[in-house]
Formats: C-alpha cells, sequence, structure tokens
C-alpha cells in the first residue's frame, strides 16, 4: 500500500511518528507532506521519516488572508506531489488533506482535536470518507465521524508506545532531586490563533523570577521573541524531538499553548495552562481537569500563586503519577488505531473486531 501523510506542525509529526515506522517496517510505502514551520522538518529528520517539503510558514501573527494567499501558492505543490506518489489512502486534517484526496481519488482520513473555529472542518468535511476525533470533541461532523476514548497525543505518550530516556537530566546539566520548571510560550501563529494574547511581557519575566526561587526554570519560546540573559532561567537547549523526556522528569510545566500543556498532563506532570485571552472552551481540558492531571487559570496572578504551590508540595509527584496511571492506561493507543485504519484504506467497515470496538459514532457518544 502507499499511505500519504500530513505533518504540517511538529505536534502532526509526533502524531503519525509511530504509525509510519510500523506501516513501513510491515512493507508499506510512506510519504509525508510537510511544510518548514518552527522545528517540524527537524524532528522528520531526527525519526527518520519520508517527507517532501511542499512549503513553509513562519512564526508572525496569522490572519485568514494570509492564510489562504499561503495556502493558494502551496496547493500547486500539493498536487504534483500527491498525483506523483498515487497514495492509496491519505491522512491529515483541513485543507491540504482534503485536496489531496480529491485529486488521487484516494479515500482520506481525517484526524481531528476540539480546536477552535470551523475553517478546517467546514472545508475538509466534504471530502472525508473517515473522521477520528477524541471522544472529548463536542462537535458533530457527520455519519463519517467516529471518536475514541483518549487524545491524539495517545499516539505517542501512551504507556505502550512511551518510554522516557533516563538520561534527560545529564542532558540538561540538572542533579538527580533538582526540580525544574518548563515554561512554554506560545507564538500565537496558527490559524485559530490569530487575535489571541497569552502572557504579556511583564507576566513572562516575573513567573521566571518567582518560579527560580524554588526551581531551576527552562523557557521553551515558540516565537522566539524572549530575551532570557538578564533573568535567572536558562533557554531549553535540547533538540526538539526530547521535549517530552524532559517533560516528564518536569516539577511542573506551564503554558500558553494547548498541546504541551495536554502533554504533559498525559505524563503525569503538573500542567498549568494559561488562558490569557483565549474563551474557547476545549473539551480536552475539561476531561483532563475532570482527572486531576492539569489545570487552567484565567488570571495571571492565580496561576503565578498555584504554580509556587505545587513546588512547595513535596507529594505533588506522586499524586499526580498515581493519576496518570489510573486515567491513561485505559485510553485507546491511537497509534494501534492509526495503522489499524490505514491498513483497512480508511474503511472502518474492514477493521478487524478489536480495531472496531475502539471506536464508535459520534452520534452515539454525544
Amino acid at each position: 500500500m502507499r499511505i500519504l501523510v500530513f505533518a504540517n506542525t511538529p505536534a502532526h509529526v509526533h502524531l503519525y511518528r509511530h504509525a509510519v515506522a510500523r506501516l513501513e517496517r510491515a512493507g508499506h510505502d510512506v510519504l509525508v507532506l510537510t511544510r518548514e514551520y518552527a522545528c517540524t522538518t527537524d524532528l522528520l529528520e531526527f525519526f527518520g521519516m519520508p517527507y517532501r517539503v511542499y512549503g513553509d510558514h513562519g512564526t508572525d501573527a496569522y490572519s485568514r488572508p494570509q492564510f489562504a494567499r499561503e495556502l493558494g501558492g502551496q496547493f500547486g505543490t500539493i498536487v504534483r506531489e500527491a498525483v506523483r506518489f498515487r497514495p492509496d489512502v491519505v491522512f491529515g486534517r483541513g485543507p491540504y488533506a482534503a485536496l489531496a484526496g480529491t485529486v488521487t481519488r484516494a479515500p482520506t482520513v481525517l484526524v481531528l482535536d476540539d480546536e477552535p473555529g470551523d475553517f478546517n472542518h467546514v472545508v475538509s468535511r466534504p471530502f472525508a470518507d473517515c473522521i477520528l476525533s477524541p471522544a472529548v470533541t463536542r462537535r458533530d461532523l457527520g455519519p463519517d465521524h467516529y471518536t475514541f476514548e483518549g487524545f491524539k497525543e495517545c499516539a505517542y505518550l501512551h504507556p505502550d508506545v512511551f518510554e522516557p530516556d533516563g538520561r534527560i537530566r545529564e542532558y540538561l546539566d540538572v542533579g538527580p532531586d533538582e526540580p525544574y520548571v518548563l515554561l512554554r510560550f506560545n507564538a500565537l501563529d496558527a490559524l485559530h490563533d490569530a487575535d489571541l494574547e497569552g502572557f504579556s511581557r511583564e507576566q513572562r519575566r516575573d513567573l521566571i523570577e518567582r518560579l527560580s526561587e524554588d526551581a531551576t526554570v527552562f523557557v521553551s519560546d515558540e516565537g522566539g521573541e524572549m530575551e532570557l540573559r538578564d533573568t535567572p532561567a536558562r533557554p531549553y537547549g535540547l533538540h526538539p524531538a526530547l521535549i517530552h523526556d524532559a517533560m516528564a522528569e518536569a516539577s511542573l510545566l506551564v503554558a500558553d499553548t494547548g498541546t504541551m500543556a495536554t502533554e504533559a498532563a498525559l505524563l503525569g506532570t503538573p500542567a498549568f495552562r494559561y488562558r490569557g485571552t483565549d474563551d474557547h472552551e476545549y473539551g480536552e481540558f475539561a476531561e483532563l481537569e475532570r482527572a486531576g492531571l492539569a489545570e487552567q487559570f484565567d488570571a495571571y496572578e492565580a496561576l503565578r500563586d498555584r504554580s509556587l504551590e505545587i513546588l512547595a508540595d513535596g507529594e505533588a509527584a506522586t499524586r499526580w503519577q498515581r493519576r496518570r496511571r489510573a486515567y491513561v492506561g485505559e485510553l485507546v493507543n491511537l497509534t494501534e488505531l492509526l495503522v489499524d485504519v490505514a491498513t483497512a484504506r480508511g474503511s472502518l467497515e474492514r477493521l478487524e473486531p478489536p480495531a472496531r470496538r475502539a471506536i464508535r459514532p459520534r452520534s452515539q457518544s454525544l
């Protein structure tokens, strides 16, 4: 079989990397179409995934007109690459996968989450043969929409597939018992981030200074605008492929971005998300809050004070790991499901009974 996968962001690389490796080992021909964005191609290289680049996207603020211009310039390359590859099935999301599936007449599988806005869903839904999303996603995208118990991050952070690198403290140059915090500052450059604001410059500096009193602070600044030389923080400088290993050992992750907060929570690390001006209600975060693995804050001072409280709590790490074992181990291993759907050419009717039992029509899970 020939399987075409779209990986437009670092998170998409992680979503598909284990499935791509398994499909290749089984003798299938896989191609990843991607764009130059942040560390996306760095991750594809690190994991040895077969890819071609169809365009690029910077980390400046995004707008819908800009998105339309960018996409229009990339459509030609996507069409050429897709037609040349001749896929039997296409995986992705938004207009990228929809276009590739249409021009090649290949079944198209969309793997979605509870992102705000309707643009990607409106554009791609009519062209999808199968839509997969977490059961906590609150929208219903029609008769081809199926859900699974879990999160898209379960494709790479489920206990069955994730094994932390025991050398991560050595890489970070922190002691065996030295507490450290990861701060993730969002570039807010995605389409669904348009007009949103996260931590202000003053809040970032205050958070660093206060948390540094109790722990070593590493900063991952997606937009690359934070000057750290005159702060007590250290830049997170490891290869981006090691970020989940670093999260797993951290005492706390604080972010104004969604994906990394979800990832830390699923790893059993206290994950605090600052909403800023984002008033969208995400089903994933509501579920992680219910499981006691993540917390969200509308007010900066409340987040800062709660972060300091957790760092002073010697039992916090044990509680979070206990909650992770009880909750995450029962979720679907999404890599298994993606491999099964790929080998079934996107037809859920062809799935074997174990995979069929892992999903249910969205209309039945509302």
